[in-house]
């Protein structure tokens, strides 16, 4: 072998070499990249693995940016090589566009399977395998109407990719690189392939054939009605073209979420809390759409009664929201100001279908504590002039509207004059304490009446509002020209012999004797004295009544009409025992306050694990009850890990 050859293949060598080293320093400071984000520590953050036309019930989706499609994870026992979905999540759909709209059919000639699934924060991940290779999928969000399915496929195998059960409404056509897959009510899923990809139509169904790709992603796109597909190709193709800086967006965005909340003193379980409630709240956040005239957060997505926006629910999404995402926290309550009424009423729930909402009622007054959280996330003083009219017309609409004998003190009460929407006003539709309600009309209107009951929590909340108004007023520079009848609120609803708060009657003046969660609120607005607060400490600490294995029920659990499963007659609600802790808190019983918290973290079942987080829990068992994936809940668990003062 001559010099010139000898030095040839030497030099070809170590260019191999060099080649090869840098491949796997790239790939390992890919890795160490991906290491580094937070979401990594959380695997499995939710179980959601179903696979469409399973028997049970499906418990949720991955959805992420405000999206209205989600997806699940294929179950082990019924595999499918790909995510599930895309699911249509708006109320008026609930429907699986396909079992799989984007199937891995083929590696290298060899048929694909299923191997592992996780769902982290913000990314679904799939792994892959057949006899020729093994391939792993990543699902992101990079905005409200598109998600990207990356794949790395290192021996630059042939790819083959088919949808599988498709819905039997669906329509498939094709352009370009993309296939397009049309349903009678104007949603359409859009599935845009990398260039040089194949597609062939046949039989209801496509094959996209992808040759020597080591890597690449592919687009679903779901558009609402109304939005052309051929229109909106386009934008999608470049995104297909240039993924990179869009997914690190995404990242970003999910690393700054985490990184506002996460504490470096309490231990990962509770982290893994704070986590599951972030993710829950932006699982929940649904962009504007139809008479939804702004992005906010639906209770839970779920469940298809509960995609809309409801009044006193948005202003405790926002209260959470505003920690890692203030953004959509303040939008989230402009949501609802959008159909504020002329009188300054804001009505229960919006919906994207604006004749399905609900102006029987309002709910019960806690934004301006909500505007307040942003306020203190952000500085904003231009959010406060925004709002700070729109607020002072509600709370001066309480006074005006919900005060039966012109006193001060307000009522909980309906438009309609029904007892049923003055309960949903209440926010507490069959608390023990409505049981004798009767409805009153209020002079000079056709639209106010009032229950005969002045309610304790009502009060107090109107009485923390106007506090806020007042900070508002001075740091706007404004004059506050509205009721406060905060100094009389302690000794009205207070009765010193049972040592607790209770609702009044109109009339009689008389005292609502059945403890329950009402009694919570003027804790949590420091309307009770010290010395209140202290004649309460007994019933408060009894293992019998509200010291229970989940501690703060809606009523005590002595009474006979509790009921563990009776909705606001029994469970726990995590609002209110959050307003229990932290009434505690603030006056000064801190180790206390923070065993409490520690008892719901520990004992909620399935809070530390894969579970959603729920509606409500069985206050003895600490089972999950009602509605999954529930924001309210998760508002309250923040909150709770925000105190939390134990290391």
């Amino acid at each position: 072998m001559n010099f010139e050859l000898t030095r040839f293949l030497m030099v070809k060598r170590i260019f191999y070499i060099w080649c090869l080293l840098s491949g796997v320093l790239v790939q390992s400071c890919g890795m160490a990249r991906a290491a580094q984000e937070r979401r990594y520590e959380f695997p499995d953050i939710f179980n959601i693995a179903y696979t469409p036309d399973t028997l049970h019930r499906c418990q949720g989706w991955f959805t992420d940016a405000g999206s209205w499609m989600g997806f699940t994870l294929p179950e082990k026992s019924a595999p499918v090589a790909g995510p599930c979905g895309p699911y249509s999540l708006d109320m008026y759909s609930r429907q699986w566009v396909a079992q799989s709209a984007v199937e891995l059919l083929r590696i290298g000639g060899a048929t694909a399977r299923l191997d592992s699934t996780c769902y982290y924060p913000g990314e679904l991940r799939l792994w892959l395998r057949s006899g020729k290779g093994n391939i792993e999928e990543r699902l992101n969000f990079i905005n409200p109407r598109t998600a990207l399915l990356t794949f790395g496929n290192p021996n630059g195998r042939e790819l083959q990719f088919g949808g599988r059960g498709w819905n039997a409404k669906v329509t498939l056509s094709s352009h370009s690189r993309s296939v397009i897959a049309s349903l009678p009510d104007g949603e359409k899923v859009v599935i845009t392939f990398p260039v040089g990809s194949r597609i062939a139509l046949t039989n209801g169904n496509y094959r996209c054939t992808l040759r020597g790709a080591r890597n690449g992603c592919i687009a679903i796109s779901f558009l609402t009605e109304g939005e052309d597909a051929l229109s909106a190709l386009p934008e999608i193709e470049s995104t297909v073209d240039a993924p990179d800086p869009l997914l690190a967006a995404s990242a970003a965005r999910w690393e700054g979420y985490l990184n506002s909340v996460l504490r470096q003193d309490l231990n990962r379980d509770y982290d893994r809390i704070a986590v599951k409630a972030i993710t829950t709240l932006i699982s929940n956040k649904r962009v504007a759409r139809g008479g939804l005239l702004h992005d906010g957060i639906i209770p839970s997505h779920a469940v298809g009664y509960f995609v809309g926006f409801w009044a006193w629910d948005s202003w405790r999404f926002s209260a959470g929201a505003a920690k890692f995402d203030p953004e959509l926290a303040k939008n989230n309550i402009r949501a609802m100001f959008d159909y504020q009424q002329p009188d300054g009423m804001i009505i229960d729930c919006i919906y994207t279908n604006p004749k399905d909402n609900n102006a029987r009622d309002s709910k019960p007054p806690l934004v301006c504590w909500a505007v307040d959280e942003i306020y203190k996330a952000t500085g904003d003083k231009l959010f406060l002039a925004e709002m700070y009219p729109q607020l002072l017309s509600y709370y001066k609409w309480w006074f005006a509207k919900r005060d039966h004998d012109r006193n001060g003190i307000c009522e909980y009460g309906s438009t309609d004059g029904t007892l049923e929407a003055a309960a949903w006003e209440s926010g507490m539709d069959n608390a023990i304490r409505f049981d004798d309600v009767k409805m009153l009309k209020n002079d000079g209107y056709s639209d106010a009446w009032s229950m005969d009951q002045e309610s304790v929590d009502l009060n107090c909340y109107l009485a923390l509002e106007c506090k806020l108004l007042r900070k508002f007023a001075k740091i706007l520079g404004k004059e506050f020209d509205a009721p406060d009848n905060t100094p009389r609120l302690a000794d009205y609803f207070f009765d010193p012999e049972k040592g607790f708060f209770f609702d009044r009657k109109l009339g009689s003046g008389k005292l609502v004797a059945m403890p329950g969660c009402e009694a919570y609120t003027p804790l949590w607005t420091e309307i009770a004295t010290p010395e209140q607060v202290k004649k309460m400490l007994p019933t408060l600490r009894d293992t019998g009544k509200f010291s229970t294995f989940i501690p703060f029920p809606t009523i005590a659990a002595d009474n006979p009409k509790y009921n563990p499963r009776g909705y606001w007659r029994g469970p726990i609600w995590l609002d209110q025992t959050y307003f229990a802790i932290r009434g505690l808190r603030n006056y000064g019983y801190h180790e206390e306050a923070d065993r409490y918290t520690e008892q719901v973290f520990k004992r909620l079942d399935g809070l530390i694990g894969d579970a959603p987080i729920h509606e409500n829990y069985d206050t003895h068992t600490g089972a999950r009850l009602k509605a999954p994936h529930f924001s309210w809940s998760a508002s309250h668990l923040l909150l709770l890990y925000s105190d939390l003062a134990t290391h």
